[in-house]
């Protein structure tokens, strides 16, 4: 019996010795994500761009949750580097009021600091929520702006994901905003809103303007004509202390300044989810187009 109890112990302290080697991140990079197609495929194209040019080793934390897990995580020192959006950093986050492109901008860079992160120049698009609906319907009911819906909206079930039913940039200010009376709100996950609205399940969809299933599915996306959404520019955030750990980090990100236009990230989301492509394959595919990586 006492052999056998030696021999547990022993089974036990190798395994446990084992598990720590497998799970060690030292000397890594740890490369956070949301839980959706772009905030993945982001997080690859800087992962990639880096592992391409660098000899970081990138561990990609995908999935993590909606903005505000990934904010935690980031902010608690569990990921090192994460894609982010404006509008979202400066009211979500920091509860302020944003103001143009380039004033959110600003005001993003400045509040991070604070907590001991940079705040890059913007990937280059804007990925604001908006609303859609059958352009059928929108053409009978002459609806083209959220002002026009807002005279129907008591009609209407909305499908919704469920961080932009609880975001106080999302649902309550929208609804307050626009004057809007649902006649039901159904929260789901991003993936489901299309399939939602194609079955008849809901009525009209809280989109974002860069999904790729926009150019799938027959739907109008209506005006924000009272401009109620803050800008939402896409861009990286990298905490001080990696920066100081890997510099190099800093030339890599800046080269992505600019070069993700709306039409591009909606082509790589349409690839990820229309066509089913891997997001690495996408990411590599966009990074070798624009000549920052070889074939």
């Amino acid at each position: 019996m006492k052999k056998k109890l030696i021999l547990l112990f022993l089974t036990v302290l190798m395994a446990s010795a084992l598990s720590g080697c497998i799970f060690i991140e030292k000397d890594s990079l740890r490369l956070g994500s949301r839980n959706n197609t772009e905030s993945i495929i982001l997080s690859h194209i800087m992962g990639q761009l880096i592992e391409s040019k660098t000899d970081i080793e990138v561990l990609y934390k995908e999935n993590l949750g909606g903005s505000s897990v990934v904010w935690n995580a980031m902010t608690n020192d569990h990921i090192d580097v994460i894609p982010d959006y404006t509008g979202t950093i400066v009211v979500t986050y920091y509860h302020e009021e944003p103001g143009t492109a380039e004033e959110t901008l600003k005001m993003t860079k400045e509040l991070v600091d604070g907590d001991d992160i940079v705040a890059f120049d913007t990937f280059g698009f804007n990925n604001t929520y908006t609303l859609a609906l059958d352009e059928a319907k929108a053409e009978e009911l002459n609806i083209v702006t959220f002002s026009d819906f807002a005279e129907h909206s008591k009609d209407f079930t909305l499908g919704a994901v469920f961080e932009f039913i609880d975001r106080p940039d999302g649902l309550p200010g929208f609804q307050k905003e626009y004057n809007l009376d649902f006649k039901d709100v159904k929260g789901m996950d991003h993936g489901m809103m299309y399939r939602s609205i194609s079955a008849g399940e809901v009525d009209i969809i809280n989109s974002y303007t860069t999904d790729g299933q926009l150019q799938i599915y027959d739907l109008r996306v209506l005006e924000d004509d009272k401009e109620f959404f803050p800008p939402y520019h896409a861009l990286p955030l990298v905490r001080k202390e990696t920066l100081e750990k890997y510099p190099e980090l800093a030339e890599l990100l800046e080269s992505l300044a600019g070069k993700i236009d709306e039409e591009a990230i909606q082509i790589m989301n349409g690839k990820v989810d229309n066509d089913g492509m891997i997001v690495e394959r996408v990411a590599k595919e966009f990074l070798i187009e624009i000549g920052l990586i070889e074939e």
